[in-house]
C-alpha cells in the first residue's frame, strides 16, 4: 500500500448518539472557561481510529466493515471523566458506564475486519467515551470542580442500531466529521 496523499481525510469508525442523548450531553458543554467544547453535531464514540488512507484502501475498508455482524444494543450515558486520569486532564469526556458486551464485540469485529485489509491499526486499550472538550490553559482547580459537579451525570439510554465509517477533515476551528458510510446492526 502506498502512502496516502497529504490531503487524504483521516478515517475512523464511530457510533453516533441519538438526538435525546446528544441533547443531554449538550447540557454539560459549558461552565468552564478556556476549553474547546465539542460541537453537539460532532459528538461521537470512536470505535477505532484508522488514519489517512488512499481511495483503494478506503474501498477495502468499506467492504471489510460490511462483514461485521453484531446485534443491536443499548448504551447508558453515565459519568464524566478526564484523560489522563491522574493530574490535570487535557480531555473531558462522557462515559457509557462499562458499556454493553455487544459494544466490545462490535469493537473486536471492527478490528478483526480492518486487520484483513492490511490497514495498520494501533492496538491499545478501549475506553468507550464521547469527547466533550479539549482543555488548554484552564486552571486545574476549575477543571476539578467541573468534574466533581458533573460526576453523577446520566443521560437517556441510547439505542445503537448502526456504526459508521467517518472522515475527519481539518478546519480552522477544529476538525469537521462526516459520515462516509453507515452499517446497520442486525
Amino acid at each position: 500500500m502506498t502512502d496516502p496523499p497529504i490531503s487524504a481525510p483521516r478515517l475512523f469508525v464511530a457510533l453516533l448518539p441519538t438526538a435525546p442523548a446528544r441533547e443531554a450531553i449538550t447540557g454539560l458543554l459549558d461552565g468552564l472557561d478556556g476549553v474547546r467544547w465539542t460541537q453537539p453535531e460532532q459528538l461521537h464514540l470512536t470505535l477505532r481510529f484508522i488514519g489517512p488512507v488512499d481511495e483503494s484502501a478506503r474501498d477495502l475498508i468499506e467492504s471489510a466493515l460490511g462483514l461485521v455482524a453484531v446485534r443491536r444494543f443499548f448504551l447508558d450515558l453515565e459519568g464524566v471523566r478526564g484523560f489522563p486520569p491522574r493530574g490535570t486532564p487535557s480531555i473531558l469526556w462522557a462515559g457509557v458506564g462499562r458499556g454493553h458486551p455487544l459494544l466490545h464485540q462490535l469493537r473486536q469485529q471492527v478490528d478483526d475486519r480492518l486487520l484483513t485489509t492490511t490497514t495498520p491499526i494501533a492496538l491499545r486499550p478501549f475506553e468507550p467515551h464521547l469527547t466533550l472538550a479539549r482543555v488548554r490553559g484552564t486552571p486545574p482547580v476549575a477543571v476539578t470542580h467541573w468534574l466533581k459537579r458533573h460526576r453523577e451525570f446520566t443521560g437517556p439510554t441510547w439505542p445503537v442500531d448502526a456504526f459508521h465509517l467517518m472522515a475527519s477533515e481539518p478546519r480552522p476551528g477544529g476538525a469537521a466529521y462526516r459520515v462516509l458510510r453507515s452499517y446497520p446492526l442486525g
